[in-house]
């Protein structure tokens, strides 16, 4: 493996640690507001981000290198509503999946092969995290400010397995 992408992948692996520190940081502001089943999803959202940093992680140690775990900036907190934390991790999403599609480039340059074939699997990955998020930024404006839509809306997510 290239230093190029043993330094990319290993940025990713912060990058991931940081959804999770995110989604996580979005389960307290949903807990706070009174929005459990909002909460419940993000809190399964950080455990799956948090899992695709320990892929990342394997990999490298599978690839005899050394993962080294950059610092963690401090996630944003506070939303003014549901909709606007939605549109965020709509965002971040789009953000991991350019840099997912970087590393898969980089290493397509270097011809590491065996490093494409496992980013395919978070290339495939990305496409369904974006489409879910967007769906439900989707639902939210069009509730806009109906209590009794973003209490089903609540309870929907909270189904979440």
């Amino acid at each position: 493996m290239s230093e190029k992408v043993f330094k990319s992948l290993n940025e990713q692996v912060g990058k991931e640690i940081f959804s999770s520190y995110l989604y996580l940081s979005m389960a307290t502001y949903f807990d706070s507001i009174d929005l459990q089943g909002f909460a419940r999803w993000m809190k399964i959202q950080a455990k799956e981000e948090l899992g695709h940093a320990m892929k990342i992680y394997e990999f490298l140690y599978e690839r005899s290198s050394r993962v080294e775990l950059p610092a963690l900036e401090k996630p944003k907190n506070t939303w003014n509503n549901p909709l606007e934390a939605f549109e965020a991790a709509l965002e971040h999403e789009k953000l991991i999946t350019k840099s997912i599609n970087t590393i898969f480039e980089l290493a397509k340059e270097e011809k590491d092969y065996a490093t494409e074939q496992f980013l395919s699997w978070f290339i495939k990955e990305q496409v369904e995290e974006e489409a879910q998020t967007d769906l439900i930024v989707r639902k939210l404006q069009k509730l806009q400010d109906s209590p009794t839509g973003l209490y089903m809306l609540d309870r929907e997510l909270g189904s979440r397995e």
